[in-house]
């Protein structure tokens, strides 16, 4: 089959743009009997795309990674011209790795679209406030499932709250996967690297790190009152909580601003660090560094950052209203991230217990072993497979 891949995602920083990443690359390395065209809509990383594909760029006035913010949209002048490229009916099959960058197509050619998760539905508020953003949001998302011949998704746990929420059949739904990049692994002495030292990370004492976004719904102030109430305790004086995610480029809904400062108003300043983004090689080190990572979502469709923990042996707390607790099994601990106690509980457990720690690093590195991009690649092509028979 000859398949057109809107690639417009590609140099996206966040979940989606990492999967999109992952798996694309390993699509065209492993896939001999596919041939694939991928649309960017900026020459920014044109260096950085998969060797083996062909690569059109569409240039628009904003790239779709801006336009489908939380608070813009696109024009119809860069809907269409990249309609329009997508539709040429050279195409057997088009695949959109997220619905964030999906444009409504036309032709013959078979629709497989990815939507990672029903967040943005089940809290609506917490992640897409403004009515008119809701608007078009919610319409992109119905004539994407509407257009789709096929919906991925990332997990079995977003596979049923997908098919729940949208009322779509079992045999419409497939489920593609995601695996951390090989950056994230053990390292033998990692050292912190300038730039981190000079935000305050060092390799003594305990750390909890955070690595997502800042947008609401990643209960992000339980973690800061959980955390305050820790910090007063005696035996955790040395404790440090690491924050690591884009704030001043953000594009998605952001509460980053409440976010510091309840970190200044509970006084803890001196014990918080917000790095900002960092790049796959300095967040391997730091989550090596650190003691246990946190994930205390409303909900996660994968929760990505948990993985690439747990390969770099760092003990995972996560929330359980997500996939984590089937995909790291044993290895990790899992709270209710709207009772707080629970998120206490087991920092304590694992910031006290070094004996728990070394189990939990060597579970955690056992489970993520298990998640690869060839395994994901495998699982989409028999999606495209089975579409392109239909």
């Amino acid at each position: 089959m000859r398949i057109g891949v809107d690639a417009t995602c590609w140099h996206n920083t966040r979940g989606y743009g990492r999967h999109a990443r992952g798996l694309l690359s390993a699509l065209v390395r492993i896939d001999g009997s596919n041939r694939y065209v991928f649309f960017v809509d900026s020459d920014e990383h044109l260096p950085t795309l998969p060797a083996g594909a062909e690569i059109r760029l569409v240039r628009n006035s904003v790239p779709a990674t801006l336009a489908a913010s939380t608070n813009g949209h696109r024009s119809l002048t860069d809907l269409w011209r990249m309609s329009r490229a997508l539709s040429d009916r050279e195409f057997d099959l088009l695949l959109f790795p997220t619905i964030y960058s999906y444009v409504p197509v036309f032709g013959h050619a078979k629709k497989i679209v990815m939507i990672h998760d029903v967040i943005a539905e089940k809290y609506p508020d917490l992640t897409v406030p403004r009515s008119v953003a809701r608007f078009f949001w919610n319409t992109k998302v119905a004539l994407g499932r509407w257009q789709a011949d096929a919906i991925a998704t990332v997990s079995d746990y977003s596979r049923r709250g997908i098919m729940e929420h949208f009322g779509l059949s079992a045999d419409r739904v497939f489920v593609v996967g995601e695996a951390n990049d090989p950056a994230f692994c053990t390292i033998d002495d990692p050292q912190p690297s300038p730039r981190l030292r000079s935000l305050g990370v060092v390799d003594k004492g305990r750390s909890i790190i955070y690595v997502g976004g800042f947008g609401p719904h990643k209960n992000l102030e339980a973690l800061i009152e959980t955390f305050a109430k820790l910090s007063k305790q005696p035996d955790f004086t040395d404790a440090r909580l690491v924050m690591v995610g884009e704030y001043e480029k953000e594009v998605f809904h952001s509460y980053f601003t409440t976010i510091k400062r309840l970190v200044e108003t509970a006084g803890l300043k001196d014990r918080v660090i917000f790095t900002g983004y960092l790049p796959d090689d300095e967040l391997a080190v730091l989550l090596n560094l650190s003691t246990v990572l946190v994930l205390p979502s409303l909900m996660e469709g994968f929760g990505l950052p948990a993985i690439e923990a747990a390969a770099c042996g760092c003990p995972v707390i996560a929330t359980r209203e997500s996939p984590l607790p089937a995909l790291l099994g044993e290895s990790a601990l899992y709270v209710n991230p709207k009772r707080p106690e629970e998120l206490y509980t087991a920092l304590m457990s694992v910031l006290g217990s070094d004996s728990l720690q070394k189990r939990m690093r060597a579970a955690g590195r056992e489970a993520a072993a298990r998640f690869t991009w060839e395994a994901a690649a495998q699982q989409m092509i028999s999606v495209m497979n089975q579409v392109g028979k239909q």
